[in-house]
């Protein structure tokens, strides 16, 4: 009798067969479990309620409706059973049953030098009209912290190529400062002068919140000088989801800290910091924060230093980021704004525009006497905080004594300063204007105030 050699072969395919099913059958239970889809049970048409996710807040979430379109969202709370989204765009249909995917758990920021030139959204889009920009290089969106005892000292000054800033308010590099002012009166256009002038290697600018119409005007006008090469630009107009423009703020941070560990001297403008601060106190309101301050929840006072501590001097091996923040005082309430006073508290000097001198045709309306940078002293020598010390005596005497100077009752010889100023004062004018295309180098904007205030010296 011979021996059925087909049954083992039978036995061996089928035995096969099952751990190939089962192997696919566990595939599809991973691939399933990864994906993390839950369901949408709530919304009021800010925050979408979705079925439980393994996420945390800050997570990418994507919410996709019956018809198969898509928005993404982010996390903003967490509860037991259930996990509140907001999406970044608003006006996108969403409707009970709709799923909701997890995309990222912590998000994050593609980076590298593909950004030079180009024009970005909050979520990295491209403005542009050009291709989207392959970065492989990846950060994260919240960035991290530093230990303030590795921060190299700030001694080298950052040209800006604004003599009344290089010479009375000079800044460091890896220094925070502060433009503060109302509405209209020259801030975008002295941003511009900077991006344009600046000697640093690398200019990033976030433009949040602004009008449409001008930032476009602004990026184009950035973009079309020699500086090109150098800059990026994160815009997120005001017609945007908040959370958009929050996103908007931390990713030119982060595109910023990516220049900076290659060593880059990097220039941050953000413009502007308050309407990031809007930005989460709408959502903080709409998540039921108590508006404790002025109208701004507790969270807005806890963005702005999480966002500005990320930027400044880093360790010895990387470069710096110099931050220059805007910052809109409601009223030309330069004093007691909420944002105003914490931004001041945190940053390292203020520039203040003046309503007044702008209204006097004094571009750009630097008010000197109000404004302070808290490094100059360090990173500049003796002689030329003397003249600028100088400068501001003749500024504020000539000030005070106006009106009385206008009417004709002051008499010559009573003070020996107010005289000085009056002398100099058409040359003082003349020193603190400079026109939009105008570029004034750092040892020439030195030059030009001690050669104004070199009779006192």
């Amino acid at each position: 009798m011979q021996p059925n050699t087909e049954k083992p072969t039978i036995e061996k395919s089928n035995h096969e067969s099952f751990i190939n099913s089962a192997v696919a059958n566990v595939s599809r239970r991973v691939f399933t479990h990864c994906r993390h889809v839950a369901s949408v049970i709530a919304f009021d048409g800010y925050i979408v309620k979705v079925s439980s996710l393994p996420c945390i807040v800050g997570s990418l979430c994507s919410i996709e409706n019956e018809a198969g379109a898509s928005v993404t969202g982010e996390v903003v709370r967490i509860d037991e059973d259930n996990v509140d989204i907001v999406p970044h765009d608003n006006s996108f249909a969403i409707a009970i049953g709709d799923r909701a995917i997890l995309l990222e758990v912590s998000q994050k920021v593609a980076v590298g030098s593909e950004l030079l030139g180009r024009v970005i959204d909050g979520l990295g889009h491209p403005l542009d009209q050009l291709a989207a920009p392959a970065c492989e290089a990846k950060l994260n969106l919240n960035g991290t912290s530093i230990n303030p005892f590795k921060r190299n000292p700030i001694n080298e000054v950052l040209d800006v190529g604004i003599r009344n800033i290089n010479a009375n308010l000079t800044i460091g590099r890896g220094q925070r400062i502060g433009i503060v002012a109302g509405s209209g009166v020259g801030k975008s256009v002295l941003l511009s002068m900077i991006s344009k002038s600046t000697d640093a290697d690398i200019v990033v600018i976030a433009l949040i919140g602004e009008r449409g119409r001008e930032l476009a005007s602004f990026t184009s006008k950035v973009l079309a000088s020699h500086s090109r090469d150098k800059v990026v630009v994160v815009a997120v107009p005001a017609d945007r989801s908040p959370l958009l423009r929050i996103q908007g703020a931390k990713r030119a941070t982060a595109v910023a800290e990516h220049f900076r560990n290659q060593g880059k001297n990097v220039l941050l403008i953000m413009d502007s910091l308050t309407r990031v601060a809007h930005a989460q106190r709408e959502v903080g309101l709409a998540l039921g924060e108590q508006p404790t301050s002025r109208g701004y929840p507790p969270s807005v006072i806890s963005l702005l230093p999480n966002l500005i501590e990320r930027t400044g001097a880093s360790s010895e091996n990387e470069g710096t980021i110099t931050a220059i923040y805007t910052i809109l005082a409601d009223g030309d309430d330069v004093t007691s704004d909420p944002v105003v006073d914490t931004a001041r508290a945190i940053l390292d000097g203020h520039i203040v525009l003046s309503r007044e001198l702008a209204q006097q045709g004094i571009y750009p309306a630097i008010d000197v006497n109000q404004s302070v940078s808290r490094l100059m002293i360090d990173i500049v020598d003796p002689e030329l905080v003397k003249s600028s010390q100088i400068l501001r005596k003749y500024i504020s005497k000539y000030n005070e004594n106006r009106d009385l100077i206008l009417m004709g009752g002051y008499v010559q010889g009573q003070d020996p300063d107010l005289d000085q100023a009056m002398q100099l004062w058409p040359s003082i004018i003349e020193f603190l204007q400079q026109e939009d295309e105008e570029k004034c180098d750092f040892s020439k904007s030195v030059e030009q105030l001690k050669n104004l205030v070199g009779v006192a010296l």
